[in-house]
């Protein structure tokens, strides 16, 4: 599961986590339509600095993620932890980047991820791009089994926050 919902534009995009990769590390997308302005989704992108918004009762303790804006989730700061297995490395106004801690990295191997809300016409895409170590057969192994389940817990999160910033578009 390399890819999901993705377009062969965004296969052959370079993405920010790229330049944090090694050479060989595989890349996997995950992409969605949002009907809401890239700002609104943006925002909305910033809020996995808070929680993970996919299924709460494995990733988040059982706790619901947030279902308004958490003020001040928007400033962000390289270093920061994220969905606490990466800190941010890189942003900007429609981006976020990060690399798993070294914590993590010992579970999952060696990844990051760059989160970004790009325009479309009529509304905007997020695009979730991970960067996946695929050194060695502990890595490969690794690899295949984060790419099945990060696809389940990255669609329900990509939905769960389409779904927010849609409701905030509307108002």
């Amino acid at each position: 599961m390399r890819h999901w919902n993705v377009t062969p534009e965004e296969i052959g995009k370079h993405y920010p986590c790229q330049d944090h990769a090694a050479p060989g590390d595989e890349l996997l997308l995950r992409a969605i339509d949002v009907d809401a302005d890239p700002a609104t989704t943006f925002r909305w992108l910033c809020q996995v600095t808070v929680a993970p918004y996919s299924y709460d009762w494995i990733d988040n303790g059982g706790r619901r993620s947030p279902a308004t804006l958490t003020p001040g989730a928007d400033r962000l700061v390289d270093g920061q932890p994220v969905l606490g297995i990466f800190r941010l490395v890189e942003h900007d106004d429609r981006q976020l980047t990060m690399v798993t801690t070294p914590r993590a990295e010992r579970l999952f191997g060696r990844v990051h991820a760059t989160y970004l809300a790009t325009e479309r016409p009529g509304g905007s895409r997020i695009v979730v791009a991970f960067t996946v170590g695929a050194h060695g057969r502990l890595q490969r192994l690794r690899r295949r089994a984060l790419a099945w389940g990060d696809v389940l817990m990255v669609r329900k999160q990509l939905r769960t926050l389409k779904g927010y910033a849609e409701a905030s578009a509307r108002g």
